[in-house]
């Protein structure tokens, strides 16, 4: 496994992209990866182009940021040298089925659907050879994200470093074995939910012993930020950190004995399990 850099205020790119980027789909992510573009002077205006159906979104992308937007996926792929699949994985066929005409060997395609395999995409569009699968996450929106993404047999270096700073734009990024996504799906795609239900938890319980709810809310949110800084940061493990926080007969020791009567561990494995399970099942579908 290969990580790379984080992006953000700090990201210091190790290339700027000289090709054309056209984007099918501008939903969220696709957003985030425009703004992190041009926020690190990775892109100028002219090399991002991004369609929708929606025309009040293509509207907010080219009056936000600048860039070209239309409906036509088929004008923006025929202009692009990188074509972004940022579109859902249940309607991902039925875009590759209409852009096959004008992708050729050349193209790169980067796809972002969850559970889309490879040779999934290869099948539909004849003339693709380099493809490369990522799965970002939605902290991407803020610059704190974290991509996985998997390279196909055909994908060059170049694709590879293209894939690398483009998402080092929005977050850390991380290269593995694409049996590997299903699993990356479930832990950091689907990861931001199970956060945010337990800063909802814990705040919560900040409000149930007498705290408002902004407070809590705060106390809650920072503290998550800063356990994840801490294990990032120092490298220790997980359990190691925990312990320095857990002295003996102390109020931390009391409140993880009841995460561990209410089953916590096995119930968030569990969590990662089943929509590791649903990212399988819709490369099937």
């Amino acid at each position: 496994m290969q990580v790379e850099g984080t992006g953000g205020d700090g990201y210091n790119p190790a290339m700027s992209l000289t090709q054309r980027i056209a984007f099918i789909g501008a939903g969220n992510m696709t957003e985030a990866l425009v703004h992190g573009l041009l926020k690190g002077g990775l892109a100028g205006v002219g090399q991002l182009y991004a369609t929708d159906p929606d025309p009040e979104r293509g509207t907010l992308m080219r009056d936000r940021y600048g860039i070209k937007t239309g409906a036509a996926n088929r004008d923006a792929a025929s202009w692009g040298d990188v074509v972004v699949l940022s579109v859902e994985p249940q309607v991902l066929d039925a875009v590759l089925d209409d852009l096959a005409p004008v992708i050729d060997r050349d193209t790169l395609l980067i796809s972002v659907a969850a559970g889309y395999p490879i040779a999934r995409v290869a099948g539909r569009v004849k003339a693709a050879r380099r493809i490369v699968r990522t799965m970002p996450n939605t902290p991407s929106g803020v610059l704190a994200g974290v991509t996985a993404f998997a390279a196909g047999a055909e994908a060059t270096e170049e694709d590879v470093d293209t894939v690398r700073t483009m998402f080092q734009s929005v977050g850390t990024v991380v290269q593995v074995e694409e049996r590997l996504l299903d699993a990356v799906t479930g832990l950091s795609g689907s990861g931001p939910a199970y956060v945010y239900v337990a800063i909802e938890a814990l705040a919560d319980g900040g409000v149930k012993q007498g705290l408002s709810r902004a407070v809590a809310e705060t106390l809650a949110a920072q503290t998550l930020l800063g356990a994840a800084r801490m294990v990032l940061e120092t490298g220790e493990h997980p359990g190691r950190l925990k312990d320095r926080v857990t002295s003996p007969g102390g109020t931390t020791i009391a409140g993880l004995h009841e995460l561990e009567r209410g089953r916590l561990r096995a119930t968030l494995i569990s969590a990662v399990e089943a929509a590791t399970k649903r990212s399988q099942d819709l490369g099937m579908t």
